[in-house]
């Protein structure tokens, strides 16, 4: 005899259904579109649309600027994962360490550059840089050393790297810090009753314990590169010579500079596909560091 649907079932479809509504409205009609577009020669105002099947992937493929996105995400990816994890760590031990009472207030102002937006922070540092800036007529001045620090493509990237290492640092420090806060207190007395120094207990015994949070940190960090836009949009156009391009500053250049939208909706979807392989290649890793560090 055939069974009705459980109350329990119901109850969950009812509460699935937003989410699979969500889904399908902000996620699947817009990726199919993507599709579409990427194989149209069409700037989304024109009556006429030219079907050009796979040409805007193959031009996507040979353009300068998408190699340069492309190039520049790994470029990013070693300066800033582990320049972030580093002073994320040391940020989140030194949170650690403080005293109960005041370790609230110093958490919030460590978050607080998170919460600041990157178009102020861009200017200010813009300003902070310019060629007729305090700073720089200190050094020629003074120092006898001129610095184009925008138009050398070596500081160029290292000021964006940097200013987005001061931003998001505080961040990922209080995810560590819940790691660190999560080691019971007897794992370390016993390691101090054994001899082991402070940096011993933190690489022996503290850093296998949080491995999983650095999965999360990296992970999530990895994501956020690709996203990069407001940084070089605003100091370097993505110059000088490509060196601080990025994947989203690209879109928005052929999307809505040169309203080429159909080879936008291709960079896009070459941008997904890069995305979603550097994730599973780093999920990877991680997931073989964290079994073998327990």
């Amino acid at each position: 005899m055939r069974k009705g649907i459980s109350e329990r079932t119901k109850i969950g479809v009812i509460f699935s259904t937003p989410y699979f509504v969500f889904a399908i409205v902000f996620f699947l009609i817009p990726l199919v579109w993507a599709v579409w577009l990427s194989t149209m020669d069409w700037n989304l105002m024109a009556i006429e649309k030219t079907w050009v099947g796979l040409g805007n992937y193959l031009s996507a493929f040979t353009s300068e600027r998408v190699q340069a996105a492309f190039l520049n995400t790994f470029k990013y990816m070693a300066v800033l994962i582990p320049g972030v994890t580093i002073f994320a760590t040391g940020i989140a031990v030194l949170l650690h360490n403080l005293p109960q009472s005041i370790k609230g207030v110093y958490s919030v102002s460590f978050f607080i550059p998170y919460l600041t937006s990157g178009v102020a922070v861009s200017v200010v540092v813009r300003y902070f840089f310019s060629y007729s800036s305090v700073f720089n007529t200190f050094l020629r001045d003074q120092l006898n050393v001129d610095v184009r620090w925008f138009q050398d493509p070596t500081p160029a990237f290292f000021i964006i790297t940097g200013i987005i290492i001061w931003k998001i640092s505080g961040y990922y420090a209080l995810i560590i810090l819940a790691a660190l806060e999560s080691i019971p207190k007897e794992i370390h007395d016993a390691a101090a009753v054994d001899g082991a120094t402070g940096v011993q207990g933190f690489f022996r015994i503290t850093l296998p314990m949080i491995v999983s949070s650095y999965s999360t940190v990296i992970v999530l960090l990895a994501g956020l590169i690709f996203g990069i836009f407001s940084e070089p949009f605003l100091l370097t156009g993505g110059g000088p010579n490509l060196a601080t391009t990025s994947w989203y500053l690209e879109l928005y250049t052929t999307s809505f500079v040169k309203f080429d939208s159909g080879m936008g909706a291709a960079i896009a979807i070459l941008n997904a596909i890069q995305i979603f392989i550097t994730i599973r290649l780093i999920t990877y890793v991680l997931n073989k560091i964290d079994y073998n560090a327990r």
